[in-house]
């Protein structure tokens, strides 16, 4: 079977369940949205130590099923287990629990890892909202749109420990430096 139909050529495509409909149906939208931010999961995944590797990787399994329920709705394969969201929001408090996480406003960018969980995370938040106009219009899996909404600050808590380990490693090694400084000066 090729890659290419030629059914986009006349700006349509199908959903898993045979439906024909245009490319810029919400679900389409949705369903871009969703495949968007897994590829920027898989971004960040190449600066991720091993754990928050393991732990994207889950993520990105999870994105594929609610991208399979919201292709193919009446399939009960692809519905969404509360468990993942509850999973999700204990990573969250521990990763928060592991840093002095500052709460003032934020200016992204304070190292690559975290740039590209940032990235990640305003796709995630632009699938919370399409995901909204998908429910509205044709229904949706709550559960799955709770998981979206719960990734986004997943992703947000990620990028901002990532950006304490970098400052914290910067201040560790000022002070090592000031350290030998001292140390030079006293022989």
């Amino acid at each position: 079977m090729k890659i290419y139909t030629k059914t986009g050529d006349r700006g349509t495509t199908s959903l898993a369940n045979g439906i024909s409909v245009s490319k810029s149906d919400d679900r389409i939208e949705l369903l871009g949205t969703i495949d968007e931010l897994n590829s920027q999961i898989g971004l960040a995944k190449v600066l991720a130590e091993p754990s928050l590797k393991e732990q994207l990787s889950h993520i990105q399994r999870n994105l594929m099923q609610i991208m399979a329920g919201v292709a193919d709705p009446r399939n009960l394969d692809y519905r969404f287990s509360a468990d993942e969201t509850e999973t999700l929001e204990e990573e969250i408090d521990r990763v928060e629990q592991s840093f002095p996480r500052v709460k003032d406003f934020v200016l992204y960018g304070g190292c690559e890892k975290s740039a590209r969980l940032d990235v990640a995370r305003a796709v995630a938040r632009r699938a919370e909202r399409r995901f909204r106009k998908v429910e509205q219009n044709y229904g949706a899996d709550a559960k799955a749109m709770q998981y979206i909404n719960r990734l986004s600050d997943y992703l947000y808590v990620c990028a901002r420990y990532a950006d304490y380990r970098v400052e914290n490693g910067k201040s560790e090694k000022i002070q090592d430096q000031v350290v030998r400084n001292i140390m030079k000066e006293l022989h």
